[in-house]
């Protein structure tokens, strides 16, 4: 391994991460096997208290943009995912070793992670618009829509203080998963 990788963490930055699945096979393929991956995350987020801003699973690989943990480490809580991960499935080994890390620390950078990620399926010629695909967190920020991993954001801090969406708003604007 490389040693001039350098890592900052422990600093309170939010981190955009991407890892890809062993010599970037498409592992990731199977709606089952995002949902897997979701789950994992949503366990681990849990597991190690830090917040999810954004992430999406594409074929081969995942981006996520989030917090420092409180419990643990950055690079532990990456290991605990994508040890989850691949206990549950069947290939071998599932994951490429490393993981790239990069700190975000302005909110025009948060936007721009955001945005890449968001769009990524479509620029894959996945879906045509990035609400279709259910694999991210597009649909969070585009209608407030809860699923499996919560997303921090200013949908959920308005849950959080009570503040209620009018009746149909939010399942409405959203096709239903695929």
């Amino acid at each position: 391994m490389p040693s001039r990788l350098k890592r900052y963490q422990a600093a309170g930055d939010f981190h955009f991460i991407t890892f890809s699945c062993h010599d970037r096979q498409p592992y990731l393929a199977t709606p089952p096997a995002r949902d897997r991956f979701e789950h994992a995350l949503e366990q681990t987020r849990k597991r190690y208290v830090f917040h999810v801003f954004g992430y999406v699973v594409m074929p081969e690989h995942v981006h996520l943009l989030v917090s420092e943990p409180k419990r643990g480490t950055l690079d532990r809580v990456i290991q605990a995912l994508k040890t989850s991960v691949s206990k549950r499935s069947p290939q071998r080994p599932f994951w490429q070793v490393r993981y790239y890390d990069f700190n975000v620390f302005t909110s025009n950078k948060v936007s721009e992670k955001l945005r890449y990620m968001h769009r990524n399926p479509v620029k894959r010629s996945l879906v045509t618009r990035p609400e279709e695909w259910a694999w991210s967190s597009f649909r969070h920020y585009f209608t407030g829509y809860e699923g499996i991993i919560e997303i921090e954001s200013t949908w959920t801090a308005a849950k959080r203080a009570g503040l209620r969406l009018p009746e149909g708003y939010q399942r409405a604007m959203i096709p239903s998963p695929p």
